[in-house]
């Protein structure tokens, strides 16, 4: 069964989504101070919320746009070797510097969307198909 509040996620902002709008969503204080925030911001402090709301614990962790493959790997919770595999066979680009191999996180959670897109096709044709053509064969 789904359960929002256990749903971990990444939210990382493209420039766009950075910028607050006027009378848009914000934050206030304590003592009444009001900080606007970008959309996108409110929407992850919302799932913040939710969390919390139901007992569990939440952990925020900054992270760069660019990540060495074991801490992207770790990030996405997607295993190292996989990862690193995924790499080696050209699904996402990467730099290489003295010591490390550098993904960018964009690259790597539209990677990991990928591969749970493919996964819930799998598993749709598993269960029977498209209901769509169900429908067509009546």
């Amino acid at each position: 069964m789904f359960r929002p509040e256990m749903d971990s996620r990444i939210y990382l902002l493209d420039e766009d989504d950075r910028t607050a709008v006027p009378d848009g969503p914000a934050v206030i204080g304590p003592s009444g101070e009001r900080e606007n925030i970008p959309p996108a911001v409110f929407r992850a402090i919302q799932h913040v919320l939710e969390a919390m709301r139901a007992g569990r614990a939440v952990k925020i962790v900054p992270l760069r746009p660019e990540l060495p493959i074991d801490e992207a790997a770790d990030a996405i919770g997607m295993g190292r070797d996989d990862l690193r595999m995924d790499v080696s066979q050209g699904a996402i680009p990467f730099r290489s510097t003295q010591y490390v191999e550098w993904v960018r996180l964009v690259d790597v959670i539209e990677l990991d969307n990928r591969r749970y897109a493919e996964q819930q096709a799998a598993l749709d044709e598993l269960m029977g198909g498209d209901p769509a053509d169900d429908d067509q064969q009546s």
